[in-house]
């Protein structure tokens, strides 16, 4: 049975420093890609609190009771 190194295409291999630059470009779309992801999700987030603050009055009188309170209680 042939090894499997040896099936490979000898055209997909890259070189040492090749592969390291390809890998710190790829990691820079992918860091763009999550900074976009997250932005993304904390619209949404920012939105769905402003909907449930809209829908139940009473509990985002609460919450916000309770900020105000937690940063009375806050020490710098």
């Amino acid at each position: 049975m042939p090894d499997r190194e040896s099936q490979r295409d000898p055209s997909q291999s890259k070189s040492g420093s090749n592969d390291r630059e390809a890998d710190r470009e790829a990691s820079r779309e992918t860091e763009a890609e999550r900074r976009r992801r997250r932005a993304q999700f904390l619209r949404e987030l920012t939105e769905a609190r402003e909907l449930r603050d809209r829908v139940q009055p009473r509990r985002a009188k609460t919450a916000r009771l309770r900020h105000a309170m937690r940063m009375r209680t806050f020490r710098w």
